[in-house]
């Protein structure tokens, strides 16, 4: 076998080779391609400093990762220390990662603003494609071919999705440490300076703890010293001893994490066919997207069936027949094709499905470092046909003609799709266009129309995921969310029940259920349900205030007020639970202890339209009413369209008998809500007291409409009516009154006096 010479090296690559100032001229040159390379990157990833999609897994990463909306020592001691179990997101250990995210929300990143969160990911990746130029340089020692490569990786459309992706910074953060080991580790075996191995050692333990699918990096340093470094030895195998330790450290790291926190599905668990076949389909999947990056998305569903009646297997499996036979030939003449595809493939491995970790049979994201493999072996082919470019003026016009012609292809094409990203419902949208029958992308755009209100919308994205994937727990789940939002709550209840019979354990199902069983009235269900929750979960607030509101609503109210307060002592500044307990308090008349807790409320979040609105109430009750108008007023501030607010406020002005502002705002309160049934009736005693008895008819008669079973309004109407001389319908009235509580003192009383003609409406 002829092994391919290699070329010469330069200075930096440590062959000792040229004179300083050749090599103080190559170091410039490095610097400038460095420099225009990476503006080259930024110019055409761009727009994903605007995108604003959340795609999966992002909700669990940023949206409700309580560690990372917390910034400082107490998360990130949380997140070093949660090995075996993360606590926050379900999945693998992987600390740095979250680290970096909760830096980015520390420095004014959030949910509804992602810009400092794709700064950070857009200049990770533009450090990478840099990284990958010196690479490729210190291996080869020659620059252009290496600047030309880097280049081509930097603005390949297959490396957007971890930029906009904000969950996907464990893909660039652990690829910039795997490129600095692959550095490190070059440079030792061209200097044999055993610190550079050292710190070779160390960012493959920071690249694991970003992501753990960087494991086989010990396996790619002996890929490297087989070729080009041609070391491969007895002694290189012994140096990679400690790093096959912290390998395979590593490796039952993330099964353990991954199968306590989410799901893992072993080999032995499915058909042993569905390896082999996943892997031939993924191999040429791989090759193919790369050369042709056409309908990229971030979920490739795994084919149905998964067999070789499907015309993608079939030709995975004679792709890689025709492509594993062409890379033994090749060994005839050089290592390097054979080297850089396994370099590709042992990268990749660990998410090729050996074991099951995802529901999706390949990902963009999965290729962004094993692509380095590809990129060695076109930076060599280059190298060796450097000289003889040089040599020829139309070689090197034609070789510069193609790469911009395929510089500019990638950059058109990666602006195309990050268009896709500029926000969540556009991306699902695509994603669906590709895999019309993913229930995850259903799901998730279920998720993202949901958050808008559109609970109509959502509803039937849910039942399009459920009948995909009739044991989707989580599509049954958020369809009960959904139809709750929406009202729907005997539905919602059997979705629900659906989640659970799916998994009895999905907490989150149960806790919603009770949620709508109370909701809908049905009280002693939900509370039993709360006590069940939390036997589970006696320290989640969010089951102490909802089982508190339960047990208020049931008329239990010290018992609910003792929820909130435990509730507080593990978060003393929930403004939700403050409010919660002062509408408890204020209902066992203790309105100083309502006062305080509406108070504390407003100092932690005083535009609160709620709170403003309670603590006006209260103050009401306690005849505090040039205060109360001034909570009353900010409530309709910064909540408009608040018509409690309109009525509380009405409310005060009758009690000050400025009638006339009282009825405006009573009017103001029933044009907001048509159906509210107090307003009429404030608004009818408005009336009488401005001595409009019709009107004050008309007020009562629309509270009937609403409640006609309402014995005390019958009566009052029927007073109105005695008072106007309509006897024979205040007999009516009177007589409906009684029908309703025959123990209704004041309709028999005025029955009675119907002769006399006096009353008072009451």
């Amino acid at each position: 076998m002829k092994q391919a010479k290699q070329p010469s090296r330069q200075a930096l690559a440590g062959s000792g080779a040229g004179e300083p100032s050749g090599a103080r001229s190559e170091t410039a040159w490095l610097a400038v391609v460095l420099v225009v390379v990476g503006v080259s990157v930024v110019f055409t990833h761009w727009p994903a400093l605007s995108a604003e999609a959340s795609s999966f897994d992002d909700e669990q990463y940023l949206h409700k990762n309580k560690l990372v909306q917390n910034p400082g020592w107490g998360s990130t001691r949380r997140f070093l220390s949660e090995v075996a179990n993360p606590s926050t997101v379900k999945g693998y250990y992987q600390p740095l990662a979250m680290i970096s995210l909760m830096l980015d929300y520390a420095a004014g990143g959030r949910p509804d603003n992602l810009v400092v969160f794709h700064v950070t990911s857009l200049s990770f990746h533009v450090l990478n494609t840099l990284l990958v130029i010196v690479l490729l340089y210190v291996v080869f020692g020659n620059l252009w071919p290496a600047a030309i490569v880097g280049l081509l990786f930097g603005l390949h459309p297959m490396t957007v999705e971890p930029i906009p992706w904000v969950s996907e910074r464990k893909t660039l953060l652990a690829s910039f440490f795997a490129l600095l080991s692959l550095i490190f580790y070059v440079r030792y075996a061209r200097t044999g300076r055993r610190l550079l191995l050292v710190a070779c050692g160390v960012m493959y333990v920071l690249a694991l703890m970003s992501k753990p699918t960087t494991t086989p990096l010990p396996l790619l340093l002996l890929l490297l010293d087989f070729w080009p470094l041609d070391r491969f030895g007895k002694r290189a195998l012994l140096e990679k001893a400690p790093f096959l330790v912290v390998m395979v450290v590593f490796g039952v790291i993330t099964i353990v994490s991954q199968g306590r926190t989410a799901s893992v599905t072993m080999p032995g668990e499915y058909n042993p066919m569905r390896i082999p076949l996943i892997l031939c389909h993924n191999i040429v999947f791989y090759l193919y997207k790369i050369l042709w990056p056409a309908g990229l998305s971030s979920h490739y569903p795994f084919p149905v069936p998964l067999s070789v009646s499907e015309p993608m297997i079939l030709a995975g499996l004679i792709g890689t027949c025709v492509l594993l036979a062409a890379l033994i030939i090749s060994l005839r003449w050089t290592r390097a094709f054979l080297t850089g595809w396994l370099f590709f493939f042992v990268a990749i491995l660990p998410t090729m499905g050996i074991i099951g970790f995802t529901n999706v049979i390949a990902s963009d994201k999965y290729a962004y470092l094993p692509s380095a493999g590809l990129l060695l072996v076109l930076a060599w082919l280059l190298g060796r046909a450097w000289w003889r470019i040089r040599l020829s003026g139309a070689c090197t016009i034609f070789i510069g003609g193609v790469v911009a012609v395929a510089a500019v292809s990638e950059s058109v094409a990666t602006r195309r799709y990050l268009a896709k990203w500029q926000d969540s419902e556009t991306l699902y949208r695509y994603m669906l266009n590709l895999a019309p029958n993913s229930s995850p992308v259903y799901l998730n755009l279920g998720n993202t129309v949901l958050k808008q209100e559109r609970y109509d919308e959502a509803v039937e994205h849910y039942r399009k995921a459920v009948s995909i994937s009739p044991m989707f727990v989580e599509a049954h789940y958020n369809l009960g969310v959904a139809l709750s939002a929406s009202g729907r709550y005997g539905e919602a209840i059997k979705a629900y029940q659906s989640a659970l019979r799916i998994n009895k354990n999905h907490t989150d199902a149960l806790s919603h259920m009770a949620d709508a069983l109370a909701r809908s009235g049905q009280l002693d269900r939900a509370i039993a349900l709360y006590d069940k929750l939390l036997a589970r979960r006696p320290n989640d607030t969010e089951i102490l205030n909802n089982a508190g509101l339960a047990l208020v609503k049931k008329g239990r109210v010290k018992e609910g007020i003792g929820l909130y307060t435990k509730s507080l002592e593990i978060n003393p500044e929930s403004v939700e639970v403050l409010n919660n307990l002062g509408n408890a308090l204020a209902e066992k008349k203790d309105f100083d202890g309502a006062v305080a807790c509406f108070e504390k409320a407003l100092a932690l979040k005083g535009e609160f339209a709620e709170t403003n609105y309670n603590l006006a109430n209260t103050l009401r009750q306690m005849g505090r009413a040039d205060e109360a108008i001034g909570y009353y007023t900010e409530a309709l501030r910064l909540e408009p369209d608040d018509a409690d607010a309109y009525c509380g406020l009405g409310l005060i002005l009758a009690e000050r008998k400025e009638y006339d502002k009282a009825a405006a705002h009573l009017r103001k309160a029933i044009q907001l809500n048509p159906s509210f049934s107090r307003a009429y009736y404030h608004l009818g005693l408005v009336c009488y007291n401005q001595n409009d008895v019709d009107g004050a008819v008309e007020q009562f008669r629309k509270v009937l409409e609403l409640h006609p079973d309402d014995a005390q309004m019958h009566c009052n109407l029927g007073i109105l009516l005695m008072q106007k001389g309509a006897t024979g319908e205040a007999v009516g009235e009177f007589r409906r009154s009684l029908e309703l509580d025959p123990n209704l003192e004041a309709a028999r009383r005025h029955l009675e006096s119907m002769r006399a003609g006096q009353g008072a409406v009451r």
